[in-house]
């Protein structure tokens, strides 16, 4: 049996790890390789560092941050974030990162991930979305003060709405762009293009801690082939058993990615794992030493 991953994730700005709401009210939460040597002790799957303005401020991701914050802990380290070419991605992983996440740069060019593939295998690629719940009244977008909606990419424009049925849009930019992509087709194509896994954020439920987007969730898992990790709207052990459940009410995520329930030391994963395991959830157990 597969078991399913807990994964904590360092929002990073200006060096530091942050935690908001929807994006926006963030407060700081610590030096991210203290943060993430405090996660390596509780016996995390894995840990997720992303630079949450890279994109949205045009520059590269601090890689001496990253460095450091790989330098600390031994589970493997997915790092996005800025990333915008395959010098990017390499320069990523030469500085300890085992995984590279891109978002922006895949809805600008398509092709990126299929050439990232190509020259660094799909295991070492992560497709992140941003995406957040549209309307159902005949195509029109929920109202957004981050932008305007973008023109996207060739093949993976937002298809047309039935009313009653649930959609969900693209953003780029950390959240501030929606690109009028739909979520579910993105992630298909993406697959396709060789994308190793997905880390799938809903910008509604972010910080809220009032669970994952559970509709969502389990339309881009049952879609596509590949693993997905469910992000946004984590606030407890319960929250994070629905999303990783493959029941038919589940999210069927491979994973849960949590921030704020950890950071802000509500729980910690050790904790999580013993919950899961008592809600019958395959996770590997953390050991005694786990906090």
């Amino acid at each position: 049996m597969l078991l399913k991953r807990i994964i904590p994730c360092l929002d990073v700005n200006e060096g530091r790890v942050v935690k908001g709401v929807q994006y926006v009210d963030h407060v700081d939460a610590g030096d991210p390789v203290e943060v993430a040597r405090l996660y390596d002790a509780q016996e995390a799957d894995e840990i997720t560092f992303l630079d949450i303005t890279a994109s949205h401020e045009g520059r590269r991701i601090l890689l001496d941050v990253v460095a450091r914050t790989a330098e600390s802990v031994f589970m493997p380290l997915t790092v996005g974030g800025g990333v915008r070419s395959l010098e990017d991605v390499r320069n990523l992983l030469n500085a300890g990162a085992d995984k590279v996440s891109v978002m922006t740069a895949a809805v600008t060019d398509p092709d990126l991930v299929a050439d990232a593939t190509a020259r660094i295998g799909s295991a070492n690629l992560v497709l992140a979305i941003d995406a957040r719940a549209v309307s159902d009244d005949g195509g029109v977008l929920v109202p957004s003060e981050r932008g305007a909606a973008a023109e996207p990419p060739a093949g993976a424009a937002l298809a047309p709405l039935v009313p009653g049925e649930s959609r969900w849009e693209v953003c780029t930019h950390g959240g501030r762009q929606p690109t009028g992509i739909d979520a579910v087709a993105w992630a298909v194509a993406m697959a396709e293009a060789g994308a190793g896994e997905i880390l799938l954020t809903s910008m509604d439920r972010d910080g809220t801690r009032v669970g994952y987007d559970l509709p969502m969730l389990r339309a881009v898992c049952d879609a596509v082939p590949i693993p997905v990790i469910a992000s946004g709207g984590g606030g407890s052990a319960e929250d994070m058993a629905a999303a990783l459940d493959d029941g038919a009410e589940g999210g069927h995520a491979q994973a849960a990615l949590a921030a704020s329930i950890f950071h802000f030391k509500q729980t910690t994963v050790g904790e999580v794992k013993r919950r899961l395991l008592e809600l019958g959830i395959p996770v590997r157990p953390p050991s005694d030493a786990a906090a």
